[in-house]
């Protein structure tokens, strides 16, 4: 009846329990205290628990009747508890005497009224009582009849719109808004009404309505835990496919189902739904709405449907193959594109609507998640979902009448193109044979050249590609990229014997001076997926290689040429600085005309500089590059002429790495830098703490694995190429290292045999022979620890030599300084003397005049004239100008 379908508002049945009465001060909306007193609880409860009498039926009744009209304006707090008894004590009744179906609705009706309440801390004083009340509500959907059920549920709903009585009692007042629903979840009420769902199995509308409460307490994450105890999940997803012709049953389900995804563990609520029936009744249900769903309401819930069923998807458990739902839901996600009749779809049309629309998104987004599931992967390749993807790998067109908008179309490509990144590399066979390598290089040829497109840029893929084709690029990129890094020769092959090695460096190009207008992150993902499929494309080919040189080369060295600080924008640079060390790796090194090009244009000197900023992630990669550029002659050369900042030297450059590296790993020195440990003088603190394992010969050892974890052995080797000897521009301090590193292979075959003796003693005791060699093999290695140790320190001895000769330099240097600064003085000294002093003029004048002739030449000239060069009567002692007297 329409009074108790759950759509409708809360009936009023037995209204004539409800009529209204007059009493004292009932024009001020005001009852009095005296009149709640009025009713004794204790003698209404010994009278319902009086059993002996029949006749006593009709007094229970009309006690009954009293009491709701009563507390017809809400129940005190205090008397909840007595309230809950008498309900108990009615639905114990009403299985034998009926009369008391519609006192007992009454009752709970009250219950829906807010509480009230005398002193503001009574909310809290009984909250435990009151949670254990409402609890009751539950349990009484054990009552065998529908309108108390029914009754039961509508007073939960109005737990949520929750009304004012109309008169209000004196000296009380209503409890908060939110307190009953707070005192629900306390009582775990959500759980029990969960449990009373088996109880209205095959009644439609006390099902509906228990559907309705729930919808209302899953709104709660509290009461969203309390109900998947009690197994909500599954037992809802089966009332999805159940006969309901008004429809709420799937409506009020699927809500509840999402409330649980939002507010609990979404992989508990998975779980509860992976089983085959649950997901055979999430099938027929998608399939009835996908068929016979015309509303706009019935595209809705199929999309919703769909999400879901796209949850189960993702887990390995649920038997989506086994029902059948995974096949549909491929088949629905390429009927469109690929033209051919299959049965599971015939009659379904798509309206272009906007739910058709996001359920073609949501399908390309299901491709995705089966793709991950290598028990899908027959069903997709069987089901052409690879030619149905590629439908969108071309150039976009202008939408027709009857069609997607253009928004809409690139939403759909860009989604399309990025599903195809996941499912080409597992149907590479498929891929081949519709030639998607050619459709993907025409696409991004169409991608780089002037053709008016405006990207509309609206959806997640879509991202940075408004007013630019850069998003398909970008994603037709990330395509090439999963079938190039399977290293599948028939792809590889394929792609080069189109020209994709040309073609990936025009549009290298093509995205270079795109950053240098604006650059962000979408271009430097484009332009390090580039560089790796190059890296891919060239390794291990020197005929590729050579393609690459020169103009790869030249593209190529802008990106070694980074800016430092560019490393930590945050926008990705890190990751294309390391694609194009990888790039020049794979695609230089090994091809003599490459490596001889990049040699021309200084790229050593780049990497260098590089290997200057002393960051280690960066380091290992191009030690290891240079090592390999070592073999071609003409890399030690250029790296002896780089110097860097205040004239370092490379061979300075590599041994302060040296060092960082052995303080990094806890290796042992002294304050010199010299050698502390002579039995194992290079191994790191970590390696020291490791116990003897005797592992198989074909296993390397700890000290062997070690080689490839850090550095040292690639410094080793530059040096090694660089020679030990003369090299420019090294300290004592370094020199003092250099020692170590001269000897690296030395002491590292050393830890070898200090290994293998150790597990030689685990296992057995050597024989003499063999114990003294290893003895003298053990020795060996100390020896050459002292010996380095003993060059060290002649090395700082000589240093501490050539300081003190510098500083006896330096003060033989400043005494003369000082000497010469005395006589400097003394002679102003005499100057003042013989300006203030006659005396002492005339005496260093007759000294001059003695020093004058001194100096002159004994022997006389002869037949010649002798001239005067004195001036008569000077009486100065400064050097006169010059005089000769011609007579």
């Amino acid at each position: 009846t329409p009074a108790l379908s759950p759509a409708s508002g809360p009936s009023r049945c037995g209204g004539e329990w409800r009529r209204n009465a007059s009493h004292a001060g009932a024009d001020l909306g005001v009852i009095q205290d005296t009149q709640l007193r009025s009713v004794d609880l204790n003698r209404v409860i010994k009278l319902l628990e009086d059993s002996d009498s029949v006749n006593l039926e009709q007094e229970q009744l009309k006690t009954l009747k009293k009491v709701v009209k009563r507390f017809e304006n809400g129940l005190p707090l205090k008397d909840l508890e007595q309230i809950i008894e008498i309900l108990n004590l009615c639905a114990e009744k009403m299985n034998e005497q009926e009369a008391f179906t519609e006192p007992l609705c009454e009752l709970i009706k009250l219950c829906g009224l807010p509480f009230q309440k005398k002193k503001s801390s009574d909310e809290v004083s009984y909250s435990v009582a009151v949670s254990k009340s409402i609890a009751q509500l539950g349990y009484l959907m054990r009552v065998p009849s529908s309108q108390v059920r029914i009754q039961i549920c509508k007073c939960i709903v109005s737990f949520y719109n929750m009304e004012l009585p109309r008169k209000l009692i004196s000296g009380y007042q209503p409890t908060s808004a939110n307190y009953k629903i707070q005192m629900a979840e306390l009582g775990g009420l959500a759980e029990t009404l969960v449990l009373s769902l088996a109880l209205v199995e095959n009644q439609l509308t006390e099902k509906l309505w228990v559907l309705k409460a729930l919808q209302h307490l899953s709104s709660s994450g509290v009461n969203c835990r309390l109900m998947m105890k009690a197994q909500a999940a599954s037992r809802l997803c089966l009332y999805l496919n159940g006969v309901d012709p008004s429809g709420q049953l799937v409506f009020r389900s699927s809500e509840i189902l999402w409330n649980l995804l939002e507010n609990t563990s979404k992989e508990e609520v998975i779980n509860q739904l992976s089983s085959l029936e649950c997901v055979h009744a999430l099938k027929e249900v998608f399939v009835d709405r996908l068929m016979h769903g015309f509303r706009h309401y019935d595209h809705q819930l199929r999309n919703d449907l769909l999400v879901i069923a796209t949850l189960l998807a993702e887990n390995p458990a649920a038997p989506m193959i086994e029902s059948g739902f995974t096949k549909l839901l491929i088949v629905l996600a390429t009927f469109t594109e690929v033209k051919i009749p299959n049965p599971l779809v015939r009659g379904l049309k798509l309206t272009y609507s906007y739910e058709d629309f996001e359920m073609k998104k949501l399908l390309f987004n299901v491709i995705g998640v089966l793709s991950k599931d290598p028990c899908a992967v027959p069903l997709l390749s069987e089901n052409d979902v690879m030619p149905a993807l590629l439908y969108y790998v071309k150039p976009n067109q202008k939408p027709g009448f009857h069609d997607w908008s253009a928004a809409q179309y690139e939403e759909l490509q860009l989604h399309a193109i990025a599903i195809l990144a996941s499912v080409a590399p597992l149907l590479v066979d498929k891929y081949l044979s519709c030639q998607a390598n050619t459709l993907l290089l025409v696409f991004l040829e169409w991608c780089v050249g002037q053709d008016p497109f405006f990207g509309q840029g609206n959806s997640f893929h879509g991202t940075g590609g408004r007013g630019n084709k850069l998003a398909q690029m970008r994603y037709s990129l990330r395509v090439l990229r999963s079938v190039v890094s399977l290293y599948d020769d028939a792809v590889n092959l394929n792609l080069c014997d189109q020209g994709a090695i040309s073609q990936l460096l025009d549009i290298l190009k093509y995205a270079a001076n795109k950053s240098k207008e604006n650059e962000d992150a979408i271009l430097l993902e484009i332009e390090a997926d580039i560089l790796f499929l190059l890296s891919a494309l060239c390794e291990n080919d020197l005929h590729r290689k050579e393609l690459f040189s020169y103009e790869g080369v030249d593209i190529l060295i802008p990106f070694i040429q980074i800016d430092p600080k560019k490393l930590y924008s945050g926008l990705g640079h890190n990751c294309l600085l390391f694609t194009a060390l990888d790039c020049l790796w794979s695609c230089v090194i090994g091809c003599y005309i490459a490596e001889d090009y990049f040699l021309e244009k200084q790229g050593i000197f780049l990497l260098l500089d590089l290997l200057a900023l002393k960051q280690k992630y960066l380091s290992n990669v191009i030690l290891g590059i240079l090592v390999e550029f070592c073999d071609n002659p003409k890399t030690t050369a250029h790296i002896s002429t780089w110097r860097g900042e205040k004239d370092q030297t490379a061979a300075n450059l590599l041994i302060q790495l040296w060092r960082q590296e052995e303080l990094d790993l806890g290796v042992k020195r002294d304050q010199y830098g010299r050698l502390v440990d002579m039995k194992r003088p290079i191994a790191s603190s970590f390696q020291k703490q490791q116990e003897v394992i005797p592992i198989p010969a074909n296993c390397p050892s700890f000290a062997i694995m070690e080689i490839s974890e850090n550095m040292r052995a690639k410094l080793y080797s530059l040096l090694c190429k660089l020679g030990f000897e003369n090299l420019p521009g090294l300290s004592a301090k370094d020199f003092v290292t250099l020692a170590i590193i001269r000897h690296y292979i030395d002491f590292k075959v050393g830890e070898v045999w200090i290994e293998l003796c150790a597990e030689l003693k685990e296992e057995f005791r050597p024989v003499g022979s063999d114990e003294e060699a290893l003895k003298v093999i053990s020795e060996v290695s100390e020896d050459t620890g002292r010996t380095v140790a003993a060059l060290q320190t002649e090395v700082l001895e000589s240093q501490h030599h050539q300081e003190i000769q510098e500083e006896q330099k330096a003060y033989t240097k400043i005494q003369a300084i000082h000497k010469q600064r005395e006589m400097v003085n003394k002679s102003w000294e005499n100057f003042l003397a013989r300006t203030s002093n006659y005396e002492a003029l005339k005496k260093a004048k007759r000294l001059q005049e003695k020093s004058i002739e001194a100096s002159r030449c004994k022997s006389k000239t002869q037949n010649g004239a002798v001239h005067s060069t004195d001036i008569k009567g000077l009486g100065t002692t400064i050097g006169s100008g010059r005089l000769v007297t011609v007579e």
